[in-house]
């Protein structure tokens, strides 16, 4: 079947042509006749597999018949993060050319009042995230009661970041009567009660199973120790002839500190995610597309949507807590009818996470011939059987929950009192000690100050050195 097939007019044709596509993918195969239909649609089709274009082809050529309307946009696309959004709209540019559509895009980081003058000219396709849309609808800025067609893409992203509330407060100020194209990987519980609220007897579409990998990859997994982690990549990426490559971390702040490594090591490389604002991130992409860097560390805000031609390698620095996050890492690569290859660093503490990974795309994840990953790749769970000397402190020296602290007095050692008191002096006969003698050996068995000064002196008590005078016997005086 050849896109001629498909119900499509001559200047949408031209466009894919001159964009080099012949046939169709599975998923445009089934899902373009039914939307130029006026069908919804429930597609569920992994990353890579030309779903973007599976809706885009068929709204240019219903989207052509008609003229917007100032602030009133006729077709909505809703998208988790910037870059898809970036990529739609991108194809709309290059499908459409021979069109006369007009679009906006309407995302985070980017001048509001710049977006608000688009919307006030009148736009035939709307491309938002949530939030943003919401933002520009609570300031008047825009109105959604002449939205067509309504198309929510990568739904189960959205579950993961947290926008499915917004998405059902967007749809509440569309019109009822619409067409809905609603797009997913995969189907949890909750994109399926979201797909019935909102659609209408649709026409489902599944190209592939919802958990399998991209045939076209051919993915490894490499175990190591965490404090190897840099050494192992720096030695994968050296010897598995990349040229070019995307490298997931989990975290953020991950993504800059493994990015600064690398650069260290004399690597061509970039970073991307979050946190940064958005012309820096588009610089950073249009970077790694030109081929300006072949090296892009990133979050997985680049896990979804992103079309990076001839993308060799997918490195997974950190395995994915999500197991589903996988699937689309490595769907980056083996793109287009082309050959990819996708390795995973795991240590031992993410052996749960590999295991999950394994269960949900049926099967295992082999092993990199070759791959160097240390002797102590499995520190990070000690064997069965293997015992490890610990350090213990007796009982007596651990300090108590909540213990007051101790005086002085009481920090003496106990000992001290029962030492002094065996060395007490006695008399020849056994008789106690003369009164004097036990004053003094009271003293130092009590501990009093003067013990407790170095170099201080003895304090004697006044009789002890009586004066002369006073032992001069009375006078007697006569009368």
């Amino acid at each position: 079947m050849s896109f001629d097939d498909l119900g499509l007019g001559p200047e949408t044709l031209r466009a894919v042509a001159e964009a080099g596509y012949t046939e169709p993918t599975p998923i445009q195969q089934q899902a373009i006749p039914y939307v130029l239909m006026g069908r919804d649609i429930l597609g569920c089709a992994q990353t890579g597999t030309g779903k973007t274009a599976s809706f885009t082809l068929p709204m240019i050529e219903i989207l052509d018949a008609g003229r917007a309307k100032a602030r009133m946009p006729r077709s909505l696309i809703l998208t988790p993060t910037r870059e898809l959004a970036a990529q739609i709209a991108g194809n709309f540019e290059t499908y459409g050319k021979y069109h006369k559509l007009t679009k906006a895009l309407i995302i985070g980081g980017e001048s509001i009042v710049a977006q608000g003058q688009l919307l006030d000219r009148g736009v035939d396709v709307l491309i938002a995230t949530p939030g943003r849309l919401i933002d520009h609808f609570q300031r008047g800025g825009v109105l959604l009661n002449d939205v067509k067609i309504l198309v929510i893409d990568e739904a189960d992203r959205m579950l993961d970041m947290g926008f499915i509330p917004d998405v059902e407060r967007i749809v509440t100020f569309l019109p009822k009567i619409r067409q809905t194209l609603f797009f997913s990987a995969t189907f949890p519980r909750e994109i399926r009660r979201l797909a019935d609220s909102f659609l209408m007897n649709p026409k489902e579409i599944h190209v592939t199973p919802k958990t399998s990998a991209a045939e076209t990859v051919d993915h490894f997994l490499v175990r190591t120790a965490p404090a190897k982690k840099s050494d192992v990549l720096c030695d994968l990426l050296r010897g598995q002839s990349v040229k070019s490559a995307l490298i997931f971390c989990n975290r953020k702040r991950d993504v800059d500190v493994l990015a600064s490594s690398l650069r260290r090591h004399k690597f061509c490389v970039g970073a991307l995610h979050g946190d940064m604002a958005q012309p820096a991130r588009t610089a950073m992409l249009e970077s790694f597309k030109n081929g300006d860097i072949n090296l892009l560390v990133a979050t997985d805000v680049a896990g979804r949507g992103l079309d990076i031609v001839g993308l060799s390698h997918v490195f997974n620095f950190d395995v994915p807590t999500h197991a589903e996050d996988y699937v689309h890492r490595i769907g980056r690569t083996g793109r287009a009818g082309l050959r990819g290859c996708a390795i995973t660093l795991a240590t031992g503490e993410e052996r749960k996470y590999v295991a999950a990974i394994t269960r949900l795309i049926g099967q295992d994840i082999p092993g990199l011939d070759g791959a160097a990953s240390g002797d102590d790749a499995h520190d990070a769970e000690p064997s069965e059987g293997k015992q490890t000397a610990v350090t213990t402190e007796p009982e007596a020296k651990r300090p108590r929950a909540n213990a007051r602290p101790r005086t002085r007095r009481e920090r003496r050692p106990r000992t001290q009192a029962r030492d002094t008191a065996k060395d007490k002096p006695k008399a020849a006969n056994g008789a106690p000690p003369q009164p004097q003698a036990a004053k003094q050996e009271h003293a130092r068995s009590k501990g009093g100050r003067s013990q407790g000064r170095a170099g201080a002196k003895q304090v004697v008590a006044f009789g002890d050195n009586m004066p002369a005078f006073l032992r001069q016997p009375a006078s007697k005086t006569t009368s």
